[in-house]
């Protein structure tokens, strides 16, 4: 898998909704708040399906009812096709999360 370029990272994130580019890291990342924590935990165990599914996961930091994900493809050193799939499957699952 190739590391996308710079105007196919802008292109990405110009398609994304609510995704950012974290400049220290390289990943995209998208911060999520819940009604309850268990919302939360809901939303994590099925993006973690979702990752198994497509073998790529992301990098996710649980405070509470706020999530974050982060997504970075570590074998390239950069954001790949595979980040850019498992964003549109994360967003799937805020879509049906009702947030």
């Amino acid at each position: 898998m190739t590391k996308l370029n710079d105007a196919e990272v802008a292109d990405l994130l110009s398609a994304l909704t609510d995704w950012e580019l974290d400049e220290a890291s390289g990943a995209i990342v998208r911060n999520l708040e819940f009604p309850t924590f268990e919302d939360a935990i809901q939303f994590v165990n099925r993006v973690a399906m979702d990752a198994d599914d497509h073998d790529h996961h992301p990098d996710i930091d649980i405070r509470y009812r706020r999530i974050r994900i982060a997504l970075i493809s570590h074998d390239v050193g950069g954001l790949t096709k595979r980040d850019s799939r498992m964003a549109r499957l994360v967003d799937e699952q805020v879509k049906r999360s009702g947030i």
